[in-house]
């Protein structure tokens, strides 16, 4: 499963003079964790999480204590564009990108959400949500894009029975008896795998070997 098979196409993307109560604004509109940050050349040069939007900007409130409001007065007015809080150094992938090491880069540097680059044009982007959809696809249409897969690019190889549960695959495939380095069985693993919400698939002959 690659990052094009899941992606957000288009993403909404966001300049570094775009205001903070605009970004804000757009992220909950459209329940976004985080928009890329392009420049006039439309280049990827950063990336606004909900956390750079939040920080420093809830006041505490102060009905516990009245006393308190006089140092509002002294703090300094907190940043107004999207250039000054976002992160500047962020992470791309390509479309072809393996969302496996996706999600690995999001779990290790505590990233919600990846943008994927075209060379310098950001054509999409892949939050945590993307990948969780997957998980929670119904039996019945995992099984569906398989045969789909199969399809398209397996017809020549004969009949194919394909089933599915949470997440694993069984194929019961026609393999020729002339695949003795198990390249057929490979290539249908491959293609199933491709299908979003798929995690193993295991692939048994139908010709008696």
């Amino acid at each position: 499963m690659r990052a094009r098979d899941i992606m957000t196409n288009p993403v909404i993307c966001v300049r570094p003079g775009t205001s903070v109560r605009e970004a804000a604004q757009v992220l909950t509109r459209h329940r976004f964790a985080a928009l890329p940050v392009l420049d006039d050349d439309s280049r990827l040069i950063g990336i606004v999480a909900e956390s750079d939007l939040i920080r420093n900007r809830i006041p505490a409130d102060l009905r516990g204590n009245i006393w308190e409001a006089d140092d509002d007065v002294e703090r300094e007015a907190p940043p107004g564009t999207v250039g000054e809080v976002m992160t500047e150094t962020v992470v791309a992938m390509t479309p072809g990108a393996d969302v496996a090491d996706i999600a690995e880069h999001m779990l290790e540097h505590h990233v919600r959400s990846m943008p994927i680059v075209d060379g310098s044009r950001v054509i999409g982007i892949v939050s945590r949500q993307d990948v969780l959809r997957t998980m929670v696809r119904t039996n019945d249409a995992v099984a569906a894009d398989v045969r789909r897969h199969l399809r398209a690019y397996a017809s020549s190889w004969g009949s194919w029975e394909v089933s599915a549960a949470e997440g694993v695959v069984t194929v019961h495939a026609e393999l020729p008896p002339d695949d003795g380095d198990d390249t057929t069985k490979r290539v249908v693993i491959a293609l199933a795998r491709a299908v979003p919400g798929v995690s193993r698939v295991h692939v048994e002959p139908r010709n008696g070997e």
